[in-house]
């Protein structure tokens, strides 16, 4: 059996992030919650997941500048899929022009985004 992914889920939203996070275990990956931005940054210092699930709308550190700090800083090529009730072209385009590989509008369906994971996991 091969080794669980791990994945990062940052949504500020807890009943979003609680049916996304209980649907991707269900979908067998090992998820690490984050509620903010800031959060998303501590646990980037000592850990790298295989993708990152991110809100664009967060307190701290939005989903716009995760994708920034991820390819600038860290100078990482981890895949990024944005979800985002912002869905207006100047997120999107931000989002895909800083280096996220998917863009998901809200409502999100928890399965659609589990199909989408797995998408990009097959890139690699």
């Amino acid at each position: 059996m091969m080794a669980k992914k791990n994945l990062l889920l940052a949504e500020d939203d807890e009943l979003l992030a609680s049916l996304l996070d209980y649907r991707l275990q269900k979908g067998g990956y090992n998820v690490h919650l984050a509620n903010d931005g800031r959060e998303v940054k501590e646990y980037l210092k000592t850990a790298t997941p295989d993708i990152i699930v991110s809100d664009i709308m967060m307190p701290y550190f939005s989903g716009i500048e995760l994708i920034d700090y991820v390819r600038n800083e860290l100078n990482s090529k981890i895949p990024i899929i944005i979800i985002s009730s912002a869905g207006n072209e100047e997120n999107v385009l931000s989002a895909f022009e800083l280096g996220a590989n998917d863009f998901i509008s809200k409502p999100v369906s928890p399965s659609e985004l589990l199909v989408r994971v797995r998408r990009e996991l097959i890139k690699q």
